[in-house]
């Protein structure tokens, strides 16, 4: 019997103008959790798609305990007992929960021994029963448009343990969750494992690893780098190895220069689709040469005041100032003119069009100006090398450049993307939700240095984050919410990171 529930010998993956896996062998033994530590774009989620059956190695074996398997197929890896939770969950929206978990293996169940229909009362029922097990408790009949990122989390690790999963792989599974909740499923993750099951962690976050895996292989650029046992190195040791380079934890930045006020926002009221307030009178000016972060736990009106701004939401009351302008008004392509930069919390959904090229994406705010229009005729030879000169001033990684549909790219090289255009309009004012999520250690080192860089030249940005290392960090001025409500306002240097946390959660004695 081998020592080995799951082994990748020699696996090499090309795909058009690139080498994605690289002769990499890991073996991963019954029972432990195995993180593959990378860059964005460095194979990690391709070497586990082709665990999963999503594709097949162009060189290399697969073992799965003991055994030489060939998965052409996700039905054949679940076959194995192989289930895997992707990076971008893979449900469909107006399903319900139990109509998510039980497709493709529908339980049968004949009417008076006649009829066959779907027992969907009974796989309701297995459901309940299997989330409680789990501590993952979710209502089987709620459709999947109704529920948040971290329940639909929960359905995608349902569906591996309701087909029996013994070998779980978790594709960057914190990417889209709060501190809290990335907390809740750390010890689900370490409950799994007690329970038998073999855990694969693709994940770029060190201080997860740190926490609960055993071995780590560091893959950089499709090639394994080194494979360490985590309990004895050090975190400063496994970043450097990821990034191949000295990473500094603490972005470098000289006092803030404030000039005029760019953005005003006074007494900003929102309201949701149910005419519930989620925003509360909320009025706050930011600077030139300022970052002005809103610090808050996630849902608590900060992405409503983004959207705002940028004219994704409707204003209830109050009025928001561009250069002493009123643009309450705006269309959002006038606010884009008027100088607002965007970089959203959603990429996928507002920050880019996934069936376009990269070249295309990269465009998208500037394609009906003058060069790359002519006459209402796109001039493609300026689109590409725009985007060509983005590509390499951003480090955007794909595997055929500009001609590369984005939805191909991996979610950090997407949110590159994003950022690199929305920084190349050299807009007065930059709004950065979530800038960093889904980012290696190496590309938030990088972005960081951006957002100060452009508050350098004056720009004036606005940064709304639910990591508060990162607010404490690169914000010149805090701004803490609670319950759709400003708690406090202050400079970054009269704060600490206790009472950020503190007012967070809605204390303000």
């Amino acid at each position: 019997m081998s020592e080995y529930i799951v082994e990748m010998r020699n696996i090499t993956k090309r795909f058009p103008g690139i080498v994605a896996n690289d002769d990499i062998t890991i073996q991963i033994k019954k029972g432990e959790i195995y993180a593959l530590l990378g860059e964005n774009g460095a194979g990690k989620s391709t070497l586990m798609s082709m665990l999963f059956g999503m594709y097949e190695p162009d060189e290399g074996e697969i073992w799965i305990r003991g055994e030489k398997v060939n998965i052409d197929s996700p039905n054949f890896a679940t076959k194995l007992n192989i289930g895997m939770v992707h990076q971008h969950f893979k449900l469909v929206e107006n399903y319900t929960i139990a109509e998510n978990i039980i497709l493709g293996i529908e339980p049968i169940k004949k009417y008076l021994g006649l009829f066959s229909h779907v027992d969907l009362k009974g796989a309701t029922e297995n459901i309940a029963r299997l989330s409680r097990k789990y501590g993952l408790e979710v209502d089987p009949s709620k459709k999947i448009e109704d529920i948040n990122v971290s329940m639909q989390q929960r359905v995608e690790i349902l569906k591996m343990l309701y087909r029996e999963a013994e070998i779980l792989i978790f594709d960057e599974p914190t990417a889209v969750l709060t501190p809290q909740e990335i907390d809740f499923l750390l010890e689900i993750i370490e409950e799994l494992k007690r329970g038998g099951k073999t855990i694969i962690l693709i994940t770029h976050k060190l201080e997860e690893i740190k926490r609960i895996a055993h071995r780590c292989a560091i893959l950089r650029k499709g090639q394994l780098v080194d494979v360490l046992d985590v309990k004895n190195t050090a975190t400063r040791e496994m970043a450097n190895l990821m990034v191949g380079r000295e990473v500094s934890f603490k972005t470098e930045k000289k006092g803030a220069c404030f000039q005029d006020v760019v953005l005003e926002v006074r007494n900003l009221s929102i309201k949701n689709n149910d005419d519930f307030d989620v925003v509360k009178d909320v009025s706050f000016k930011v600077h030139g040469g300022e970052v002005f972060a809103i610090a808050g736990v996630s849902g608590n009106g900060q992405v409503e005041i983004a959207d705002a701004i940028a004219g994704l939401t409707d204003i209830f009351q109050g009025e928001v100032l561009l250069n002493g302008k009123d643009i309450s008004n705006y269309s959002i392509r006038k606010r884009t003119v008027e100088g607002i930069s965007y970089i959203p919390e959603d990429r996928q959904t507002y920050g880019l069009i996934l069936d376009f090229s990269l070249a295309e994406n990269l465009a998208l705010k500037e394609y009906y100006k003058e060069p790359f229009n002519h006459n209402g005729l796109l001039n493609r030879n300026v689109i590409n090398e725009y985007g060509e000169g983005l590509i390499h001033k951003y480090d955007i990684r794909s595997s055929q450049g500009i001609k590369t549909q984005v939805r191909q790219m991996s979610g950090g090289n997407q949110q590159k993307a994003i950022i690199g255009r929305e920084i190349e309009l050299k807009s007065s004012l930059m709004i950065f939700v979530q800038p960093t999520r889904g980012l290696d250690i190496g590309a938030i080192e990088n972005i960081q240095r951006m957002i100060i860089e452009e508050r350098d030249k004056g720009k004036a940005i606005l940064l709304i984050s639910l990591e508060l290392d990162e607010i404490m960090n690169i914000a010149d001025t805090i701004g803490v919410i609670y319950n759709g409500e400003i708690q406090k306002i202050a400079s970054a240097d009269a704060l600490t990171t206790n009472e950020v946390g503190e007012f967070m959660m809605g204390v303000t004695a």
